[in-house]
């Protein structure tokens, strides 16, 4: 029986190139993720465990394959990308006290814009 999985237009926006791309449906791409992703998990040359320990900081990278430190740092890229709850908190004070957001590409002070 089929059924719904909500999903980020981001993601999605990946699923729907990479679909095109490989003569895939999306649900056709998904699927073969997961099939990819379950095989490396249950690989026995390729420790997922190893990489959830360097993203936690109680395993060095260094320690990691090569290959686990290709996926180790897509998700760790990724992870540094997204704010964090907290994050979204600090900023959401600073723009209602008008405060500086962040930095433009020449390094001045991005001020949130007034309100309409």
């Amino acid at each position: 029986m089929a059924q719904s999985v909500k999903l980020a237009d981001d993601v999605m926006s990946v699923v729907r190139r990479e679909s095109g791309l490989q003569s895939r449906s999306v649900a056709g791409q998904i699927t073969h993720w997961i099939n990819i992703g379950r095989a490396i998990e249950k690989s026995s040359a390729f420790d997922y465990q190893h990489i959830n320990a360097a993203l936690a900081g109680t395993l060095s990278p260094d320690d990691l394959s090569a290959e686990e430190q290709e996926v180790w740092f897509e998700q760790f890229a990724d992870d540094v990308a997204a704010p964090t709850p907290q994050e979204e908190a600090f900023f959401a004070a600073r723009r209602q006290l008008g405060r500086g957001v962040g930095l433009s590409d020449k390094g001045e002070l991005i001020y949130p814009e007034a309100a309409a």
